[in-house]
């Protein structure tokens, strides 16, 4: 029996070419992923162990447990200051054991660009203190050109950096860190593979008085890096360090612990990517599997009359079955092995689109674990028996004699009304559990949705055969009246064998579900965004900084000045607690909010609010029973207590947030008196002039971010245009598996057909009506399978709706229409392409030879 699975396989390549092509581009998904993620693992890891080279123990400020973090930084004189500096490095270097001690203090600058604005990443815009070993050169930053910064007027820059800056040795660069712009001569250009500066971020260099001067106060550092003598036991090290430490303000950590977080933080960073993409793959493989059942299913009903000699001779229905499962096995192993190839081409691509897109993984060579070796071939050789089980279960159960007598029995109608009952009930389980979705308030309750909508689908799936009568005899009716007899012909065939044309059009089928739920929710999602800007906001600017460390409150004056400004007002963010209750309450110029704003007052109004006076959202007023003109027991972040009153109850505006007061009441509780933001009203509407008066009057600051409604908008779109590509990419793929599944499926169905074919040669139908007729069918198949996606994606983004209304109130379900008509497009163009091979195949068949087959 083995011998003849062999036999078979080598019998029927060119059969098995489609399914060995699905097989292999769903291992390849899995293989890639995996591979791509232990490369970039490996190489995050050793870019890591390579800056942590030479770190015996890490003395940093602060103490970073949970409980109480950040607790060695403190704040004075606007600055950060803590207990590390030189009197606690110079104890630490007379420690026996201890080669050097290394002080670093760190910050963040955001320098401009050729145009002004921001360099990088505002919060991968990194700043170090350069220095310099006994020869001159930190080693930590090989130069490439010039030298390191010296004096106070000195800037040396990552090479990308400058690149992206626009500046070359001797030029002047203009930065800014929390404060005005600042301006120094760049000295030197190093080398750096720090992962956040390879990602899209900057890096600046100052030398260690500056950087103290502009982040922390004289003597003053971030972090102490002891390295050892050779032979030094790290531990012991570490409790000698750790016990010269300030309780409470600084924490000593040993290299090789060091090392072990932040290999546990790379795997975690990696960990969410590497599911996200395993479960493309996991949707590709699944699509696989109908293709690798038509096809088995297809094979033995060509081989009933060998199956029933085999039977006839002696052979078992568990030897049977085991050939058959034997047979998949094989083709599994083969396409696995060659789908572990393709996916090791996949990950260095996959790698070289993100780091085009600004991911800026370090490098390394392409890693290849045995895990993602065996895992791969057995996903590959799993998923094909597995899929093949079934088929081989009906190659046992044929009968010698009925196989002799017949080439292909259409189902049992036992097993249809089986499978049909089976259906209705997953489906229906399934459209319940939706319906209920639309009444769920909480995005907690999204994997119920994720449930509902597996089970919907599952039972669509199952349903079908049923679903492909009425709807592909709709389509027949049109291609009847459209091409005549070879439209018609097209209906026979896709109506011949319910459950074939079902699991080639449901291959099809899942991928333009979750394409088209997608585009939906994304379509909603976007145009609601564009609503709630419109909406919620009448200013023509909103200006804030790239870094989220807020304005001077100084510069708001000087905006409000600027001639042409109509009105601003400030945002200025705090909080109070309220019982069990934390609100998010927002400190602005009352008198100027309704003009920037589009305030909609239920009840009471700004006016009113006076000295303790605040204004409540709708949505916040009545989740917690608040009523206008009650006396509310408060304590702001600062523990500090007051009694504020609610003067007003507004319409939900997603500018404002959930609570607004008077900045007199928020500043006295803020820890660091600045502006959030700030909206401006234009007289005269938005200008390129006008923009360029405010970030004049702003300083020209790199940190700054003026954005118009169409900035916003575009801000927004982009987002969900992004992961909509990035879903659309990885999704291609099931859709390709799906292509070659109809493929597939025409190439076996005409040679099944050969006779057939041969007849209506015989009869007058010429070769350009056999063309036609294998068309049609592939595209009636394909546009069946498009529907019933289309249709079942709608449904589901309908229902899941009202949990992304939840945190988007001006959501609604908006149909992109013209998206819509492009999936069916593609649908049509994919069963035109589809039926290329097998239709010219078919046309080609000899008349007479094709009526004397077998």
């Amino acid at each position: 029996m083995l011998r003849t699975a062999l036999r078979n396989v080598l019998a029927h390549k060119a059969r098995l070419m489609m399914t060995a092509l699905a097989v292999l581009l769903g291992v390849a998904f899995v293989a890639g992923t995996l591979i791509f993620s232990d490369t970039v693992g490996e190489a995050i890891k050793k870019a890591s162990t390579k800056n942590l080279k030479d770190v015996a123990v890490s003395v940093q400020a602060g103490n970073y447990a949970p409980e109480a973090p950040n607790v060695g930084y403190e704040e004075k004189d606007g600055k950060r200051t803590t207990a590390l500096d030189d009197k606690l490095a110079d104890r630490i270097r007379a420690l026996p054991g201890v080669r050097s001690v290394r002080s670093n203090v760190t910050g963040a600058a955001t320098l401009a660009g050729p145009d002004g604005l921001p360099v990088g990443n505002g919060w991968q815009n990194r700043a170090v203190n350069y220095q310099p070993d006994n020869d001159g050169k930190d080693s930590r930053y090989p130069m490439l050109q010039g030298r390191g910064p010296a004096a106070g007027n000195e800037i040396a820059l990552a090479e990308s950096t400058a690149e992206a800056a626009g500046v070359a040795l001797g030029d002047t660069v203009r930065f800014a860190t929390n404060g005005p712009v600042l301006k120094k001569k760049l000295v030197g250009i190093v080398a750096s593979d720090d992962p956040q500066v390879t990602a899209g971020g900057s890096l600046a260099l100052f030398d260690t008085a500056t950087a103290q001067k502009l982040y922390l106060h004289p003597g003053q550092f971030d972090e102490l890096v002891v390295s050892a003598t050779p032979g030094t036991d790290e531990q012991a090290l570490t409790a000698k360090v750790r016990a010269l430490l300030p309780a409470k303000k600084a924490e000593a950590t040993s290299g090789t612990e060091l090392a072990a977080e932040q290999s546990r933080m790379i795997a975690e960073q990696n960990k969410s990517l590497s599911q996200t993409l395993l479960v493309f793959a996991g949707i590709a493989l699944f699509v696989g599997i109908f293709i690798i059942a038509n096809t088995f299913t297809m094979l033995i009903s060509q081989r009933s009359r060998e199956i029933a000699l085999m039977r006839a001779i002696g052979a078992s229905r568990r030897q049977v079955v085991r050939s058959v499962l034997a047979e998949a096995c094989l083709l599994g192993l083969v396409s696995s092995v060659v789908g572990l190839g393709l996916g090791a081409g996949i990950a260095v691509a996959l790698r070289a689109v993100l780091d085009a897109n600004g991911a800026g993984f370090p490098g390394g060579p392409v890693i290849i674990s045995p895990t993602a070796v065996l895992s791969s071939l057995a996903v590959g050789v799993v998923v094909t028996v597995l899929a093949a089980w079934l088929p081989s279960r009906k190659a046992a159960k044929i009968a010698p004699v009925e196989a002799l007598n017949t080439v292909e029995a259409p189902p049992a109608l036992r097993s249809l009304v089986i499978r049909n009952s089976l259906g209705a009930v997953v489906t229906g389980l399934g459209v319940a559990i939706m319906f209920y979705v639309t009444t769920l308030t909480s995005s907690d309750d999204m994997p119920i949705a994720m449930a509902g909508s597996m089970l919907t689908l599952t039972g669509v799936i199952i349903l079908a055969p049923l679903l492909s009568r009425p709807l592909v005899s709709l389509a027949g009716v049109i291609t009847t009246r459209l091409f005549g007899i070879g439209g018609k012909l097209a209906k026979a065939n896709a109506l011949r064998n319910p459950r074939r044309t079902a699991a080639t059009a449901s291959a099809l089928m899942i991928g333009l579900t979750l394409i088209t739920g997608m585009t939906v929710v994304g379509n909603s999602a976007q145009i609601a965004m564009d609503k709630m800007t419109a909406n919620g906001l009448k200013a023509d600017y909103q200006i804030t900084t790239s870094t989220f460390i807020g304005l001077d409150t100084k510069l708001s004056q000087k905006v409000a000045d600027i001639p042409g400004v109509e009105a601003m007002a400030p945002l200025r963010n705090s909080g109070v607690n309220v019982g069990d209750s934390y609100v998010n309450l927002i400190g602005t110029d009352l008198a100027a909010i309704g003009k920037v704003a589009r305030l909609d007052f239920k009840s009471g109004s700004p006016a009113a609010a006076g000295a303790n006076g605040i204004a409540i959202s709708q949505t916040a007023a009545k989740e917690r029973g608040w009523q206008t003109g009650e006396t509310l027991d408060a304590t702001f972040d600062d523990k500090k207590k007051a009694k504020l009153k609610i003067t007003g109850i507004y319409a939900d505006n997603e500018v404002v947030g959930e609570a607004i007061g008077a900045t007199s009441l928020v500043d006295p509780h803020m820890a660091e008196l600045k502006n959030q933001e700030l909206l401006v009203k234009a007289a005269d509407g938005p200008t390129e002039a006008l923009e360029k008066q405010i970030r004049h009057a702003l300083g020209d600051s790199p940190l700054l971010e003026v954005k118009d409604h169409a900035d916003l908008r575009k801000e927004n779109a982009g987002q969900i245009e992004t992961v909509l590509y990035i879903v659309y990419g990885l999704l291609g793929m099931a859709v390709i598996i799906a292509v070659v599944g109809v493929v597939n499926t025409l190439a076996m169905s005409v040679f099944e057909r050969t006779r057939e074919i041969g007849m209506l040669r015989a009869i007058g139908l010429d070769r350009s009506g056999i063309k036609q007729m294998v068309r049609l069918e592939s595209v009636v198949i394909s546009l069946f399978g498009a529907v019933l996606g289309i249709g079942v994606g709608i449904f589901l983004s309908w229902a899941g709706g009202n949990l992304v209304s939840q945190g988007l109130p001006t959501y609604e379900l908006l149909l992109p229409w013209g998206r819509l008509g492009l999936f069916l497009l593609i649908a049509l163009v994919v069963g035109v392409l589809a039926a290329l091979w097998p239709a010219r195949r078919a046309a080609r068949l000899n008349m007479l030879e094709a009526i004397g087959a077998q």
